[in-house]
């Protein structure tokens, strides 16, 4: 198997690294990554200028690329630019969890996003911000629950999150947006976002925020499909 490995951290993350390091044991590993961190970045691209991809060479044995620009970007540049084919994506281990609706911003999961668009099913794969511990050891568990379960049949994307602690998993379905900003204003016209919570917390198992949160591994199918079939075939039935 042909493993693409992306993340929005950047090359020099220490996710990463745990991932190439496991990935090698379940296939053929290239990795196209960020010079700089793209948190945030969503499933932005670079059309307007160019950019910097550079072969560097952080991990033993796998041919690796530095490249000045998005997630997105990073799967383009492996796919479209050098041609390269591949079974599987996978984006991470990301420092801190992607949940909820707030899944539309990450990076993580636009780099996924871009993988399904040129036809390569794809993993994000996303750990709490205190350790990556919990994160790799149990990357076996997930990957052969993934196998013996075929998700990946069924779906293009898989989004996975894993907390600090706890080892079951869960299949969920995206809960809501658990983040928001508000905004200082400061000198010199400039904003200053500052993050904020508006997680409540309702101990829902069967949505990625409450599961996670409550100390399951999360599995969640997402897709890319941007048809609202409800209102498509509503909307064609009404006739005036």
């Amino acid at each position: 198997m042909k493993i693409l490995i992306v993340n929005d951290d950047g090359i020099n993350a220490e996710g990463i690294k745990y991932l190439v390091d496991w990935a090698k044991h379940i296939g053929e590993v290239s990795v196209f990554a960020p010079k700089v961190q793209q948190s945030g970045k969503s499933h932005s691209i670079e059309i307007h200028g160019g950019y910097e991809v550079k072969k560097v060479d952080p991990f033993d044995g796998v041919e690796a690329y530095s490249v000045d620009s998005t997630p997105a970007d990073c799967v383009r540049i492996a796919t479209l630019g050098f041609k390269k084919k591949f079974d599987l994506v996978l984006s991470g281990i990301n420092c801190g969890h992607n949940l909820g609706g707030d899944i539309r911003y990450s990076g993580t999961v636009g780099a996924c996003f871009e993988a399904a668009k040129c036809g390569i099913k794809a993993i994000a794969i996303s750990a709490c911000f205190t350790s990556f511990d919990n994160a790799v050891k149990n990357l076996d568990r997930i990957w052969n629950e993934i196998q013996s379960r075929r998700m990946l049949d069924y779906t293009d994307i898989l989004n996975v999150n894993i907390p600090e602690k706890g080892d079951e998993i869960l299949i969920t379905k995206t809960g809501e947006a658990i983040y928001s900003d508000d905004f200082a204003f400061l000198e010199n016209d400039t904003v200053m976002p500052q993050l904020i919570s508006l997680y409540k917390g309702t101990h829902n198992l069967e949505i990625d925020t409450d599961a996670t949160m409550s100390g399951y591994i999360t599995i969640s199918p997402i897709s890319v499909e941007l048809t609202n079939w409800y209102a498509l075939d509503a909307i064609k039935k009404n006739v005036g």
